[in-house]
């Protein structure tokens, strides 16, 4: 029996913590960039070859995609049960086998991670500065902080949300060009030749050795300023006479907010099956030392930690099973009167609950609301066999018979009994064990738990119960003035319930019309619940998507970006703001679209749920003129591989890309006039300004121009 405590106290401090129990879908995503290359263009050169490849992988459930302006990003989700490496490993073959199909304009293969785009950080940090531009905050956050905390374990990703990476940006005079008889290739072309980085070799001697290096590789604005692109009448051209050469960033089309301070955060993402609060405790660990070779400059901050919500589901159940134990305990007492009838339960019962720790150890199970919950609920079982045994060693030694030969006696009797009840209640349990899906998974871990713990109940019932009655029980015991008068209070107990019995006997019409209706009300109230799949969970963490105009100029996007941020920042349950415009709900870079975090107060500090806080938020950010705000509270369970501005999302898949658009805004506008529904959205991008050049291409091929000149 001491092992068996000690087994378990030792699983207790391996078993990782979690809210619910983990139904990672095994998820691989997959991007590839072709700068410049139009949706449609991504969709039929880039998406349909890989997919094409793609669909030919086993146990594959889900494969989605989505191409914007010079990218595409694809997510496969497999069945439950399918190993993400070896996914992983099926996925790079089938990207090798679609190599020759792509275009050889892409910079770089695609790319793949196991990672869930739906899947919403684990926590997210905060950085900015008042003094250093955003683009050298960048590079210290990328070399310092990014690489080190993606090489934790279970860490799948580590993004920069309104990333701004250094770049220099060449801004050419068409018509000054135009009149020296240049064209934007020669430029491009003189560009690409004055900045290199190859290697140089060396001079070896027959005393001295020395490696060569040069200035090859421009950095600066300056330095791109005074390239030469050509001569004219004997003078060179520089950058600077047909344009401007500034220092800038790689993509000036994305904003970032931390509060109200312009900056970005790192987004923290786990690989599937990890456990969120390792990877949280190491992040914190990590972070002090990296902060310390950070530039004092550079504010830093952890701005939501998604374990506070772990932690805090936990000890809350964790109160409730030590709050049923003692109610147990004290039922015992009242009804049974006896010290040591009392303390054998107690320890019966937490007995079976610490063993059960092993057994879910073992299992792969984690600490979380529903593993908790069936220990709690497993109480009332596992004290049910140590009742049983003990009242009937009791009725032996109140026969007169020694302690040793009642125990011998009285588990004799019960122990079929015992195991009989056991079996039964592990049976009820048994189509739980067989579900399947996700339903399956999640009640998984609570009937393994409540069949677990109730065996090992009955096994803790059958030896250590009645060896500790045998050695501590004595019939002399309960004869106390207090024992007098619970027995006297339960006596009128019987007699009040025989009363009440008689009185129902009487009228059995009256209780049979009572029955009849309670069953009728019953299936009226089942009709007319509200039903879902889950409970909405308030895990303090809400996510706001913001929508545009499609012909919006970036710069009037940033600023009703601002004015959302405005709005929820004067909420009293907003603690912190995190946001980016120019950054889609499913990624890419959309210049109308804004991805957004509202990082509430812990519960014990705001008077409203996340629903109370969405309710009153909405009206305030429809005040904000063209921008549509699209809230929802962060979940633990997200189906589906691609994140959604709403709680719900419904797919729409044609082969016919102009079909799909048309029916697809005619289903928008319908479900946008059903009164049930609200925040209705669509991530068909496809309204926007386009200007179309058409080529005439007999004349550009008599003037010597090909389509690729022109592009």
């Amino acid at each position: 029996m001491a092992a068996l405590f000690l087994t378990g106290l030792l699983a207790f401090t391996r078993l990782p913590a979690a809210t619910i129990p983990r139904i990672d879908f095994p998820t691989i995503s997959v991007s590839a960039t072709l700068p410049g290359a139009e949706p449609e263009t991504m969709a039929s050169s880039v998406a349909a070859p890989l997919e094409r490849q793609f669909a030919r992988i086993p146990s594959l459930t889900q494969l989605t995609s989505t191409s914007i302006l010079g990218s595409t990003s694809i997510s496969l989700q497999f069945d439950l049960d399918r190993n993400v490496d070896a996914a992983a490993q099926d996925v790079a073959a089938a990207i090798n086998a679609a190599a020759g199909q792509l275009p050889r304009e892409m910079p770089n293969p695609p790319t793949y991670r196991k990672a869930n785009p739906s899947d919403l950080p684990v926590m997210n940090i905060g950085l900015y500065s008042e003094v250093l531009p955003l683009d050298v905050v960048n590079d210290y956050t990328d070399v310092r902080i990014v690489q080190k905390l993606s090489q934790l374990p279970g860490v799948a990703q580590v993004s920069i949300v309104g990333e701004q990476r250094k770049a220099v940006r060449v801004q050419i005079n068409p018509t000054a060009i135009a009149n020296l008889g240049l064209s934007l290739e020669d430029v491009r072309a003189a560009i690409t030749r004055a900045s290199v980085n190859s290697p140089k070799g060396s001079l070896n001697g027959p005393q001295l050795a020395t490696t060569i290096s040069s200035n090859d590789q421009l950095t600066k604005a300056a330095d791109y300023a005074q390239i030469v692109v050509a001569y004219r009448n004997g003078a060179p051209i520089h950058i600077s006479d047909i344009g401007t050469a500034i220092d800038s960033v790689e993509n000036s089309r994305i904003s970032g907010w931390v509060d109200q301070h312009h900056g970005f955060y790192l987004a923290v993402v786990k690989l599937p099956d990890a456990d969120v609060t390792k990877i949280n405790d190491r992040v914190k660990e990590e972070m002090p030392k990296l902060i310390a070779t950070m530039p004092p400059a550079i504010h830093t901050e952890i701005i939501s930690d998604y374990t506070q919500v772990i932690r805090a589901s936990l000890k809350s159940i964790e109160e409730a099973l030590i709050v049923a134990v003692i109610a147990v305990m004290l039922v015992i007492f009242l009804f049974l009167r006896k010290i040591w009838s009392t303390i054998i339960p107690g320890i019966a019962v937490p007995l079976s609950l610490v063993g059960t720790f092993g057994a879910m150890y073992l299992f792969g199970f984690t600490l979380d609301n529903l593993s908790l919950m069936a220990l709690t609920i497993a109480v009332g079982f596992v004290v049910d066999d140590a009742i049983v045994m003990i009242e009937n060693i009791i009725r032996h030694l109140e026969q007169g018979e020694s302690p040793y030969e009642a125990a011998i006696k009285g588990a004799a009797q019960v122990g079929v009994t015992i195991v009989t009840m056991s079996v039964s209640l592990i049976a009820v349990f048994i189509p739980l064990l067989l579900m399947q899906g996700i339903v399956g998974r999640l009640f998984n871990e609570f009937a393994v738990t409540v069949s677990v713990a109730v065996l090992i109940s009955a096994f803790v019932s059958l030896t250590l119960t009645p060896m500790m009655c045998a050695r501590f029980l004595d019939h002399r015991e309960g004869t106390s003035r207090f024992h007098r008068v619970m027995e006297h209070f339960f006596e009128g107990l019987v007699n009040g319930y025989a009363k009440g019995l008689r009185v129902v006997l009487r009228h059995q019409p009256v209780v049979l019309t009572s029955l009849l209706a309670t069953l009728a009300l019953t299936g009226i109230l089942y009709v007319s619940i509200p039903k879902g799949f889950f409970p909405q969970q308030d895990t303090g963490v809400m996510i706001a998507s913001t929508q545009a105009d499609q012909n919006i100029s970036f710069e009037q996007m940033n600023r009703k970006q601002q004015q959302m941020i405005d709005v929820a920042a004067k909420d009293p349950a907003v603690m912190h703001v995190v946001a980016a415009s120019g950054i889609g709900s499913n990624g890419g870079n959309t210049g109308n679209t804004g991805r957004n975090a509202l990082i509430l107060k812990p519960l014990s500090q705001r008077d409203a749920s996340s629903d109370e806080v969405m309710a009153r938020l909405r009206p305030q950010f429809a005040k904000i003129e063209g921008l549509q705000v699209f809230m929802l509270t962060m979940q633990d369970i997200n189906i589906g591989a691609r994140q959604a501005r709403t709680q719900y999302q419904y797919t729409l898949q044609d082969q016919d890309i102009d079909e799909l658009s048309y029916w697809a805004n005619i289903m928008y506008e319908k479900m946008k006039a059903v009164p049930q529904l609200q925040d209705v959205a669509t991530d068909l991008q496809n309204s926007a300004s386009r200007t179309v050049v058409k080529v005439d291409r007999e004349t550009a091929s008599r003037l010597g121009i090909d389509p690729s000149m022109i592009d």
